[in-house]
């Protein structure tokens, strides 16, 4: 398998996806004309007709409070608000990222190692298989109900409390002993909880707060995992120069022949990248103190800390949590909400379907691609591919959601794409003999993970009520944790546990296909795409608007 040219074509398609949702394509006429002459001779070459999708001309500058962009065969109306909420967005956006992606970096520089590190201490593959599973366990159980305190006390207290947490399970990656470790794991579980639930939710309510259009909210979430793939490379190469500076040896060799507590403590080799991560964690709790303000999905305690009157999304749809009121009240109010809502329960199922599939993906694809009459693959560089295809996906969320498109794809229809790609991709994969085709594959399913995250993200935005936002997002971890559990517990091949990909996609594919069709229920438009009224339309609905306003002057 030519590796090389699979990272070629996928950096190539990437650079060209991303440039085509960028800024830089909108206001530069020479590069939006040669990136639609690429995509054209691309249509051209596929047999496709469909050229307008790519198509876009620039918008003019303003020179009045309003101006007038031609996007394919429609004219979008742009009024001087725009550049006001642009600003904000960005404003938000930087805030934002400065502290999520130093969270996702932590997280990234520590995943490569746990399983080398517990290996370099000398535990067996039964043992490393145990704290895996008291890992996930933890996440399953006590992370679901810490993560509830997030809507009551707030959502940049628990990042403190993930950096804390998270801290200390990386101290405990020092000491070679068993129950230490398993300490460690129990830490890491609750931590995986807060890094899933606590960062989305601020990201949602501060969009709301700041009175953003709803679709800035889509271009954060693709913004963040655009920039969570690039982070996941640059830590992949920050953590191998630090495991290979030193060698993991005793912090005190003096005391290996002794029974106190220096005699378990080491340094140095696989344990590098838990310490760079533990100064990356204490300056994501530092940035969230200097560049977050603090929100919540509790009504009553927002109305009591904040001295501004703000709208709220959707508070009324399940109850809240008091101060004194305990965690497990939180958790099972928020347990009730979700089993009385199908919306929310086909969310959580259809997000735990997938992702669960894709952290299987994750313990598989390296038995997958190293067979036995090959030598060892460049690991490494196949994570660079899998994490360019993910920055590639990200890009493409934004091309199809962008209103600078002929055809702005709504959401839903978005999500049975990606569910159904992936299904027959891994429906390939189980029956592949192949390492190219199955190789290929894995990069095609990495560009659906990064379009998934932004899409998953709208949509639980859009269906989960603030006022319980974090615990919900947690409960629905619990599934995705057992189907993790299951994975390892088990001694499936390759093959099969693609095979079981297929049927959970297949399956997540039907449920979202549901929830498109109950959620456009009493729509008269397309459930497909979302239709923008024309300027006609918008004048009239003006001028019906002023005539509403107009007092009435009686005539003698």
């Amino acid at each position: 398998t030519d590796f090389l040219l699979f990272f070629v074509v996928t950096v190539t398609i990437t650079t060209l996806v991303t440039a085509r949702s960028s800024v830089i394509y909108r206001k530069n006429a020479a590069v939006n004309c040669f990136l639609r002459w690429i995509f054209s001779l691309s249509c051209c070459c596929c047999g496709s007709s469909n050229r307008q999708f790519w198509s876009f001309t620039p918008k003019p500058e303003k020179s009045t409070e309003s101006s007038v962009a031609l996007v394919g065969d429609e004219n979008i109306v742009d009024t001087g608000a725009d550049r006001k909420n642009s600003q904000r967005h960005s404003s938000l956006l930087y805030r934002y990222l400065a502290v999520y992606l130093m969270a996702t970096l932590s997280d990234w520089l520590q995943g490569p190692y746990v399983y080398a590190l517990y290996s370099s201490y000398g535990y067996s593959q039964h043992a490393i298989a145990i704290l895996f599973v008291a890992g996930f366990g933890s996440s399953m159980i006590f992370g679901s109900v810490v993560g509830s305190f997030a809507d009551s006390q707030g959502r940049r207290c628990m990042v403190l409390v993930f950096a804390v947490v998270y801290t200390c399970s990386c101290i405990t990656k020092h000491f070679k002993s068993f129950p230490i470790l398993l300490l460690g794991r129990f830490f890491g579980g609750i931590s995986t909880s807060l890094l899933f639930s606590i960062f989305d939710s601020w990201l949602i309510r501060s969009h709301a707060l700041a009175n953003l259009p709803s679709q800035y909210l889509g271009m954060s979430f693709a913004s963040a995992q655009f920039g969570n793939s690039v982070i996941a490379i640059l830590a992949g190469l920050l953590a191998n120069k630090a495991a290979d500076y030193r060698p993991l040896t005793l912090y005190d060799p003096s005391a290996a022949d002794t029974k106190g507590i220096m005699s378990y403590v080491y340094v140095g080799g696989f344990l590098a990248p838990f310490d760079i991560a533990i100064v990356v964690l204490a300056l994501c709790g530092c940035l969230s103190l200097t560049l977050w303000d603090e929100n919540y999905g509790d009504q009553r305690k927002r109305d009591t800390k904040s001295s501004q009157s703000t709208n709220s999304l959707s508070d009324d749809a399940g109850p809240s949590n008091s101060t004194g009121e305990s965690c497990f009240s939180g958790f099972s109010g928020a347990a009730r909400v979700v089993w009385s809502n199908n919306e929310i329960r086909l969310a959580g199922i259809i997000s735990s379907l997938f992702e669960g599939s894709m952290y299987v993906f994750v313990f598989m694809w390296t038995p997958a691609i190293n067979t036995d009459d090959e030598e060892d693959p460049p690991f490494g560089f196949i994570f660079s591919t899998f994490m360019v295809c993910c920055m590639a996906g990200s890009s493409f969320f934004s091309v199809l959601t962008s209103e600078h498109s002929m055809f702005q794809i709504k959401t839903e229809a978005i999500g049975i794409g990606i569910f159904a790609t992936s299904a027959i991709l891994f429906g390939i994969m189980a029956m592949s003999t192949s390492t190219s085709l199955t190789f290929g594959c894995m990069n095609v399913f990495e560009v659906t993970v990064g379009m998934y995250f932004p899409t998953m993200g709208i949509l639980k935005s859009q269906i989960v009520p603030e006022c319980q936002r974090s615990a919900i997002y947690n409960i629905y971890r619990i599934p995705l944790n057992f189907i993790v559990l299951m994975s390892l517990l088990t001694d499936l091949t390759p093959s099969q546990s693609f095979g079981v990909c297929f049927l959970m996609l297949s399956l997540a594919t039907f449920l979202q296909w549901k929830l498109m069709l109950q959620r456009s229920s009493g729509n008269n438009g397309s459930i497909w795409y979302v239709e923008r009224p024309s300027v006609v339309d918008k004048e009239q609905d003006e001028n019906i608007e002023i005539e509403a306003k107009t007092p009435l002057v009686n005539s003698v």
